[in-house]
């Protein structure tokens, strides 16, 4: 290029601005979808043209091992997902069998839109230290930059951008061990049992533990202790009778909404779900108009208040968020400059945050004051936080296979117990390096709540937001089945929830929303959810099932929505979902099936039109005259009639004639492929009577079967009336009522007591090797001042000793002197 023209364009950088803005707009205009692969069809430095395009379900790498067990992936302990997305391009999928993780760069809705396209060869990442667990769970956080591994005995963070390898299309990739010296020491039985990326940190992890404590790790300072950790105590010791109502099951994080973007909810294996709020990871981003909306709430509502609970609740928000986000304490910083805040570590040194809780169910303004539905069997396996405009859905999973769906009917605020102090780590500079605290549930929380009392009655006075109940929905699983349910939101639609379960996946829709629908006016009636299967792995017996070891909720920004499955088999399944007409009400759906009705009528009518099935016109004969009869026909007035009257019956009747041929030759393909079709339904209808024709043999040898098992089971009943046991009474409603106490015990409480002890067992290990370690300290100390004792009194003797040492040496220096000079004399004398 010349200088001069390097030199205009330095001069004006608005030409090439411009013609950048042009050429975008006409590809745009061109193919509206391309503009989100631009930078995909290179990946590592891999030209386009050797880039195959295939079908996601059929790449390569979903291959079913020749090894593969059918039965091995049967007894699961925790949900299993081997699949992660990014949000934009990159599917990851984690290959158990060759013990590495596959980049797939995907195409959605590419070249048509219901297709769904991924790149051939994929980049293999292997992590660059040996795995020493198998693989249950990956994910990936919000900026695509590292995904972590976790497996029964480990949990692993990959970081996806590694060096290249001598291999080819393979990556070497980092990766580090998370809290292995608190929950993978073979010296404590501490599980993890949820671990989730921070929706507002792309560092922070949070792991909610057997031990009932969930702890927040930051992965840019320390991996093997937490950055913040929460003892989560729900009931006061020894003040429950309930095993179940002190071991947590599942967590998860708030979405965008008030208070909720600071809220953990935390649900136990009873169905009992607690809040702590606020939990902020340090360092994470939020935005400034956030914030900002709930610094003003908290002057407003809660400084202003004539309650002095409110009050008191208000200036421990107040002074949090001041030292949290200091931005929001100086007039000189506005949203302009400064759109999103940083958080800073702090901690009120004088208060740890209450565990609020457990919310219960209100319904048209009266409280339930049991916690535990009735209707839901078992306990409590996983928990789902749901954000739909302004509603706040809390879904709970039973083992029995019923989901309970619930909203929050006010909003959650923090909380506080003073006289608490939280244990506090500082480093060098006096700065918050991690924080420890216990989180007990105050005893005001149990106080009674209405959704009809006035604001004044609620805001800022520490009660827990109560639950609107919404729906129970029945999956009807199998009692077979296994207890490991999963559930994810739709990323288009986020009234939809999939329900992933051994049986397959089910889609739940919710049609109604309180707070959403009053707000955009809808005065609608409560509505059930509605419930349709979408995958099925259930092969004619429950047993027979295989449960999915993978699932991902796919969406592109044209609003098309797919999901993606893996089965055990490494197979992978592609179902493209409908989102324009989910919401709509159900009389559309009735009308379209009128209208479609009806068509075929409409059709098959116009197969003959009307005017032929008529029949020819009526003429009218022209007057004649009344010696008509005995006019000759050859004469001229009769052949003049004749003549008359053919050419009426030519102008009718032959053309009539002709019609009738057209039509029938017109519509003789319509009238045979009708023909055709009425003739293969024939078929179809013959041979569906042949195989019931089959069937019915079989059905009547098994009515047979059926009759002598009846009447074999009428003797083996009439024969068990005569044995004495036959003539016991029926238990009474205290006996049944302690039966199914016992029932639950041994279900549902034994389970949350064993994860109790080892809870327990653990702490008591690290307890007594703590001791341990301590009592070796001491030792050693012991041993070194005794050391230093002996090596002072030593010291002490051997000074005497060399004091000793040096008289004797002067005293025999003089003795030598005499005797040298008495030995002089005698040589003189002689």
């Amino acid at each position: 290029m010349s200088t001069d023209w390097a030199h205009s364009q330095h001069r004006n950088p608005s030409h090439i601005f411009e013609k950048a803005i042009n050429n975008l707009h006409l590809v745009l205009r061109e193919n509206p979808r391309s503009m989100r692969y631009n930078f995909e069809e290179e990946d590592g430095g891999r030209q386009s043209k050797d880039v195959e395009w295939l079908p996601l379900q059929h790449h390569p790498v979903f291959s079913t091992p020749p090894d593969w067990d059918r039965d091995g992936d049967r007894a699961l302990t925790m949900p299993k997902n081997l699949l992660a997305w990014d949000g934009a391009s990159r599917l990851y999928f984690w290959d158990s069998y060759k013990t590495c993780l596959h980049r797939l760069s995907v195409r959605l809705g590419e070249p048509d839109p219901t297709s769904l396209l991924a790149a051939s060869p994929s980049k293999v990442l292997q992590a660059d230290v040996q795995l020493n667990s198998e693989v249950q769970r990956i994910s990936i956080n919000r900026n695509g930059s590292a995904l972590f591994l976790v497996g029964l005995d480990g949990l692993y963070v990959m970081y996806l951008y590694g060096r290249t390898s001598t291999k080819e299309n393979t990556i070497i990739c980092r990766t580090v061990l998370v809290g292995s010296d608190i929950y993978f020491d073979r010296k404590n039985s501490i599980r993890t049992l949820k671990v989730c990326w921070h929706p507002y940190s792309d560092t922070h992890l949070g792991i909610l533990s057997s031990d009932s404590v969930f702890r927040v790790f930051d992965l840019s300072s320390a991996l093997g202790q937490p950055e913040q950790e929460y003892y989560l105590q729900p009931v006061e010791p020894g003040s429950s009778h309930n095993a179940t109502a002190i071991c947590p099951v599942d967590f998860s994080f708030g979405g965008d909404h008030m208070w909720d973007r600071f809220t953990v909810f935390v649900l136990f294996s009873d169905g009992s779900v607690y809040i702590l709020c606020p939990v902020v990871p340090f360092g994470s981003v939020y935005k400034w108009e956030s914030v900002l909306e709930l610094y003003s709430d908290a002057h407003i509502f809660g400084l202003k208040s004539a309650n002095s609970k409110a009050v008191k609740n208000s200036n421990l928000a107040i002074s949090w968020l001041g030292a949290t986000f200091p931005e929001l304490t100086r007039k000189e910083v506005h949203a302009e400059n400064a759109a999103v805040l940083r958080a800073q570590p702090y901690a009120l040194f004088d208060a740890s945050v209450s565990l609020q809780g457990p919310l219960r169910k209100v319904s048209h303004g009266v409280e339930d004051d049991s916690v535990h539905p009735p209707v839901c069997e078992g306990r409590a396996v996983s928990f789902l936080y749901d954000l739909v405009s302004k509603d706040s859905i809390l879904v709970t999973a039973w083992s029995r296979g019923k989901l309970q769906i619930d909203a929050l009917a006010d909003e959650v605020q923090p909380v506080w117990k003073v006289g608490s102090p939280p244990r506090v780590c500082l480093d060098s500079t006096d700065s918050i390096v991690g924080l420890a605290m216990i989180c007990e549930s105050l005893s005001s929380d149990t106080s009674i709540l209405k959704l009809d009392l006035p604001p004044d009655h609620t805001l800022w006075l520490g009660h827990p937001p109560p639950l609107l109940r919404l729906a129970i929905v029945d999956l009807a699983l199998p009692r077979r089945s296994s207890s490991v349910l999963s559930m994810f939101v739709d990323p288009i639609i986020s009234e939809r929830i999939y329900c992933l379960h051994e049986g397959g996946v089910d889609s739940v829709v919710l049609h109604f929303l309180p707070f959403t629908n009053q707000t955009r006016g809808k005065e609608d009636m409560m509505r059930s959810p509605s419930v349709h299967p979408v995958l099925s792995t259930f092969q004619g017996e429950a047993s027979s099932a295989t449960p999915l070891s993978g699932f991902l909720a796919l969406s592109d920004s044209f609003g098309d929505s797919w999901i993606v499955g893996l089965t055990p088999s490494n197979e992978c399944i592609v179902v493209e979902m409908e989102t324009w007409n989910t919401l709509l009400p159900p009389i559309i759906d009735k009308v379209d099936k009128l209208i479609g009705a009806e068509v075929p009528k409409d059709t098959d009518s116009t197969i003959i039109s009307k005017e032929l099935l008529a029949g020819p016109r009526v003429v009218l004969l022209p007057p004649s005259s009344p010696h008509l009869r005995t006019v000759a026909a050859d004469s001229i007035e009769g052949r003049s009639t004749l003549h008359q009257y053919f050419k009426l019956f030519h102008e009718n009747y032959v053309e009539y004639a002709h019609k009738v041929y057209f039509e029938l030759q017109h519509h003789a393909p319509h009238v045979k492929k009708i023909i055709d079709d009425q003739h293969s339904r024939l078929c179809k209808a013959q041979q569906k009577i042949l195989e019931v024709e089959r069937k019915q043999e079989k059905i009547e040898d098994r009515v047979e079967h059926a009759v002598r098992f009846h009447g074999e089971l009428e003797e083996r009943l009439q024969s068990l009336r005569h044995l004495p046991a036959a003539h016991k009474r029926s238990l009474s409603k205290a006996e049944r009522e302690f039966k199914s106490k016992l029932d639950r015990f041994r279900g549902v409480e034994l389970d949350a007591l064993r994860s109790s002890i080892e809870a327990v067992n653990a702490r008591l290990k690290r307890y007594t090797h703590s001791l341990q370690a301590n009592r070796s300290n001491e030792e050693r100390q012991v041993s070194v001042r005794r050391i230093r004792h002996v090596e002072e009194n030593e010291m002490s003797l051997l000074k005497a000793s060399l004091e000793k040492l040096s008289v004797v040496n002067s005293e025999n220096a003089k003795k030598v002197k005499v005797v040298e000079s008495a030995l002089k004399g005698r040589e003189i004398g002689t």
